[in-house]
């Protein structure tokens, strides 16, 4: 640990002393890790540190190691960092995130103290039931409605770690010339769409921790929130956690409960607003959100599990439909 980074540390969470006890993971792309600190407070016993190094790496899982990538890397943390400075206090507790306790840069190294989710949502899924399913989609459906309509100042313009204008790398490896001449307007359709909230814009699985009795989750890791459509949400999350079967069976009853969540929230927010014309819009922005993922997928790696008979389904009706 860098001394003046220490020094911060115990300056922000009045601990007399700390000590790095567990690496929980480390960050994509070798840009640094995320650890569990144990600290002698009277307060927290511990906290979660994300310790970025913006060095350029030579690394990638899938040999993307491009300048391109770096800097969509380096503008990640700067949004993610302002994420939790200042938007992320407004997360109510039903969209419960971690609490921000303190950021430091030092060159090209940053920090990120954060509350450590442990404490109240200890566990990780890897795989859901159908009503753990629903958990995750009543934390999106809450978050969405809290942000509905609020500018991404400070944040990415456009949500979502796959959008066009930051993926052309990939978008040159398109072979599907019908998919690669239509994508633009697939994003002039999700860019354009009337009522717009802010996006999680990684809600995959992995990325929410469950209370000890499955009732509820929080979310972590905003690198790529901003604003959009809440459907690139809502399809990426359901792509991440069901098989092409489920997705294909489910999808009506999830649209159906996230909707009805979403209305009630909205109700609790004193939104005023027509509803039925949001759904609308929505609904019909569905499929075409599924599709613009798929589009990043048939560049990025297409032979990822994600391409699937259900999404290649949805890509060839919207694509026909354009």
């Amino acid at each position: 640990m860098k001394p003046n980074f220490q020094d911060y540390l115990l300056k922000i969470t009045k601990a007399s002393n700390s000590k790095e006890i567990e690496v929980i993971q480390s960050l994509w792309s070798g840009y640094g890790k995320i650890a569990r600190y144990q600290l002698d407070n009277p307060t927290d016993d511990t906290v979660v540190v994300k310790h970025i190094s913006l060095n350029q790496t030579s690394s990638h899982p899938r040999g993307w190691n491009t300048d391109r990538s770096h800097h969509r890397k380096v503008k990640s943390y700067e949004v993610e960092t302002y994420w939790y400075e200042k938007w992320n206090q407004q997360c109510a507790s039903n969209c419960s995130t971690p609490k921000f306790i303190g950021s430091y840069l030092e060159g090209t190294d940053q920090w990120i103290i954060l509350e450590d989710l442990d404490v109240d949502f200890p566990l990780r899924k890897y795989e859901l039931n159908l009503s753990e399913v629903k958990v995750c989609l009543t934390w999106l459906a809450n978050f969405h409605a809290i942000f509905l309509h609020q500018e991404p100042i400070g944040l990415w313009e456009v949500g979502t770690y796959w959008h066009l204008a930051t993926r052309a790398d990939e978008f040159e490896k398109i072979i599907n010339q019908d998919l690669k001449s239509k994508a633009h307007l697939l994003d002039d359709l999700l860019n354009k769409c009337k009522y717009k909230t802010i996006v999680h814009g990684d809600a995959k699985l992995a990325n929410f921790c469950f209370s000890r009795d499955g009732e509820k989750v929080a979310a972590v890791d905003f690198q790529y929130v901003g604003g959009g459509c809440g459907m690139k949400d809502v399809a990426y999350f359901l792509g991440s956690c069901l098989s092409s079967a489920e997705c294909e069976m489910y999808e009506k009853q999830l649209l159906d409960y996230y909707f009805t969540v979403f209305e009630k929230s909205l109700a609790l927010n004193s939104t005023n607003l027509n509803f039925t014309e949001l759904e609308q819009e929505w609904r019909i922005m569905y499929p075409i959100a599924c599709t613009d993922f798929t589009r990043f997928l048939l560049g990025w790696m297409p032979d990822h599990q994600k391409v699937n008979a259900y999404n290649l389904k949805i890509m060839e009706e919207v694509l026909t439909g354009l």
